[in-house]
């Protein structure tokens, strides 16, 4: 006995496909977010909210004495874009945040690169050495600058008036532009050179070995390593590394301020931290100060953005 299966007959219409789920993100790393946003908010909320509110307002001799200030909406803003003294210190403020950064990664890279190729023991004194350097104390940093550089008892003059011909005996480093920037450009390299080279050493601590003789059986030497493997995968350590170093050095004020005290030319080396505080606890200007101050973290969200809008990319592809 035979049995026929016959098979079903045709229809026009299909079964409907199983509907596809889209894979739910967890809500606790959001959660986990919420006390540091808040921390945040609370912490700078009112301080920025302050600064913005006063750039609006116009404080002089009045508002020593009590008055409240007066509303000048935009004033303040205007007086400060058609100022060319701002101007200046704008452009000489991020000149000196461009070169003081690449310099910093520069020598920071190397120091990194070193301490990867060098023995254990070796390696152990440079970091000690750097993280002595790294955690010594701005008004320490400065009170050994000035030592240095004293142009009377400078060790700099001295060991430069050695050379024969050259006499450096009483030179002042702090009275010429070019030689003010260059003494505060190497104070705050040698500080932050440190963060930069431990950074980037413990990203080079993470880029695989098998990856690095692979690159060498290929023929690749080892500039072409560097160049080709190694930099492409610790590529996101030292864009962090650069855009920290730029928001630091557009915002120095310290060593600057020091140093101006220590120097005869006064305010008339300044860079925008210095600038700043000169218009508001030097003048009274808390108006003037405040749209300042606006204008520089304006500065730094634009540096800022290129590496968010990275960042936001790539979570979106994930």
């Amino acid at each position: 006995m035979t049995t026929t299966v016959t098979a079903p007959e045709a229809t026009g219409t299909q079964e409907p496909a199983a509907p596809r789920h889209r894979r739910r993100r967890p809500k606790l790393p959001y959660a986990l977010l919420i006390p540091a946003v808040a921390t945040l908010l609370i912490g700078l909320g009112y301080p920025v909210t302050w600064q913005i509110i006063n750039s609006f307002k116009e404080y002089g001799l009045a508002q020593q004495f009590g008055q409240p200030a007066e509303f000048i909406g935009l004033q303040n803003y205007l007086d400060l874009f058609t100022d060319s003294v701002f101007w200046t210190i704008a452009l000489r403020s991020v000149a000196f945040m461009a070169g003081t950064a690449l310099l910093t990664m520069g020598i920071g890279i190397a120091l990194a690169l070193l301490m990867k190729a060098i023995p254990a023991w070796s390696r152990i004194v440079l970091q000690v050495a750097m993280l002595l350097a790294w955690a010594m104390p701005i008004v320490a940093q400065m009170t050994v600058a000035n030592w240095l550089i004293d142009d009377r008892n400078g060790v700099v003059n001295y060991v430069l008036s050695l050379i024969p011909g050259v006499d450096y005996i009483g030179h002042n480093w702090l009275i010429e532009p070019l030689s003010f920037f260059g003494v505060a450009m190497t104070i705050i390299t040698w500080a932050s050179v440190p963060f930069v080279a431990f950074s980037v050493y413990a990203g080079l601590t993470q880029v695989s070995e098998e990856v690095l003789e692979a690159a060498s059986l290929d023929g690749a030497s080892r500039s072409q390593t560097l160049r080709m493997v190694i930099v492409p995968i610790i590529r996101p350590v030292l864009v962090i590394l650069l855009l920290l170093q730029l928001i630091w050095d557009l915002r120095v004020f310290a060593q600057i301020q020091l140093l101006q005290d220590f120097g005869a030319a006064g305010e008339r080396y300044d860079l925008l931290g210095t600038y700043i505080y000169g218009l508001g606890i030097g003048q009274s200007q808390f108006g003037m100060a405040a749209a300042a101050a606006m204008v520089v973290m304006a500065l730094t969200l634009a540096i800022s953005w290129g590496y968010v809008r990275n960042m936001i990319k790539e979570d979106q592809e994930s």
